[in-house]
C-alpha cells in the first residue's frame, strides 16, 4: 500500500541529497528516521524487567554523578 505526502520543497530536497542510488524515496525516509522507535519495545519486556533496568540506569546515573562530584572537588 502507498500514501502520498505533501512534504516542504526543503523538506524533499534535504531527502533527495541524503538517498542513495539503490534506494527508493521510502527506504530512504525510514534510514533517515532511524528505523524502529522506543515504541517497538513495548509490551516485550515484564514489568520486573522494566524494573531491573530503570533501577541498572537509575545506579549508574549515582555513580556518573559521584565520579563527576569527585573530580569537581580535586579541582577546588
Amino acid at each position: 500500500m502507498s500514501h502520498q505526502v505533501r512534504l516542504d520543497d526543503d523538506v524533499y530536497e534535504r531527502i533527495k541529497a541524503n538517498k542513495r542510488d539503490d534506494e527508493s524515496f521510502s527506504d530512504a525516509v525510514e534510514r533517515l528516521i532511524g528505523g524502529r522507535s522506543l515504541r517497538d519495545l513495548r509490551g516485550i519486556f515484564d514489568e520486573e524487567q522494566v524494573s531491573e533496568m530503570r533501577e541498572a540506569i537509575e545506579a549508574a546515573d549515582r555513580k556518573d554523578q559521584d565520579e563527576v562530584r569527585e573530580v569537581a572537588e580535586r579541582f577546588e
